[in-house]
């Protein structure tokens, strides 16, 4: 039982965004779920079981396999006043639906003078960490977060996987949330609320006064258990948990650094131009005489992502690398 006598049920992550699904769909009549085995299988990755049952095959639609066809078609949904809700099955088959999505979704409310809004939300796991090789284990979403016009999310905790779909839906731009697909199987404690998630801050997951340590989706577990390695060594670590992609919330950033004048920035990404880069660029930019030593940056190897799990590993930003980069800043 939670403070004040508020219940707290068990939950993983997985079903606190089919949860999130549910709600989504019973609250209001233009939201439809679509994409490839959403319907029949409950979704690639379980998150969607059961909804075709509960919601029939016109607000729960399976798809063809053209990524392309269907993003468009959630387009065209959105236009015409619905709120489509597409899921991609990983983030690597989004490639195929980038012209939609890059020149389509993003840039038709720009290029109409504001008369045609894309109110539209597409899902997609993304990350490594599971075997899947190197077709299936991209973290893409710093692609993403380069593209005017979108919102880009990538909930790492029970709390914003429940909550985020609900605004995201509201939003009259397109909305892309990326879920990282070693968090489904996360399990823990999830407060009942009815308070609207704010889609345009980060969260201070620990606070720290020696170094901060800035990741997000997948990436923020590992950054927690190196911030708990560094307490134990008598290092402070801040962990920040970006959420929003774009827009950044460069306050946050800038508010942590300013406290402890140390940065190492954790992103599952490759290293060369990726989001750890652009962060670590707004630091210099807006923090340079706050900084104590040189922002840190942890990444994936460069190299596509190995089959074998000890190789994978390897090319993973791991904790131990986080709290050597937390060494490197603060000894």
């Amino acid at each position: 039982m939670g403070v004040g006598g508020t219940h707290e049920a068990k939950t993983t992550y997985r079903e606190a965004m089919r949860e999130a699904l549910r709600q989504a769909l019973r609250s209001d009549d233009r939201v439809f779920l679509m994409g490839e085995d959403v319907g029949r299988y409950g979704g690639c990755f379980g998150v969607s079981l059961g909804l075709l049952e509960e919601f029939g095959p016109e607000r729960v639609r399976d798809t063809p396999l053209s990524e392309s066809a269907f993003v468009g078609a959630g387009i065209g949904a959105a236009l015409s006043g619905m709120r489509p809700i597409v899921e991609i099955m990983t983030v690597n088959f989004s490639l195929l639906a980038l012209d939609q999505i890059l020149n389509n979704a993003a840039t038709l409310l720009h290029m109409s003078g504001g008369q045609l809004p894309v109110p539209l939300v597409i899902r997609m796991t993304t990350g490594a960490g599971r075997q899947l090789a190197a077709q299936h284990s991209h973290s893409l979403e710093g692609w993403y977060a380069h593209i005017p016009g979108i919102r880009v999310l990538a909930p790492a905790t029970l709390e914003d996987a429940r909550h985020m779909l609900a605004p995201a839906l509201a939003d009259p731009d397109p909305v892309l949330i990326f879920e990282h697909g070693s968090l489904y199987n996360v399990s823990g404690e999830l407060l009942p609320s009815t308070a609207p998630v704010d889609l345009d801050h980060a969260a201070i997951r620990r606070p720290g006064t020696d170094i901060s340590l800035i990741t997000y989706g997948g990436s923020l577990p590992k950054a927690l258990a190196a911030a708990d390695e560094l307490a134990a060594e008598g290092i402070s670590a801040e962990v920040i948990d970006l959420r929003t992609l774009r827009p950044l919330d460069d306050a946050a950033i800038t508010v942590s650094v300013a406290r402890t004048h140390r940065a190492v920035v954790v992103d599952e990404a490759w290293r060369t131009g990726s989001l750890a880069a652009e962060v670590s660029a707004r630091i210099a930019e807006e923090s340079f005489y706050d900084l104590d030593a040189p922002v840190e940056r942890v990444c994936s190897a460069e190299v596509p992502m190995p089959y074998a799990r000890r190789l994978e590993e390897a090319a993973l930003p791991q904790v131990a690398d986080i709290v050597a980069a937390a060494h490197r800043a603060v000894d």
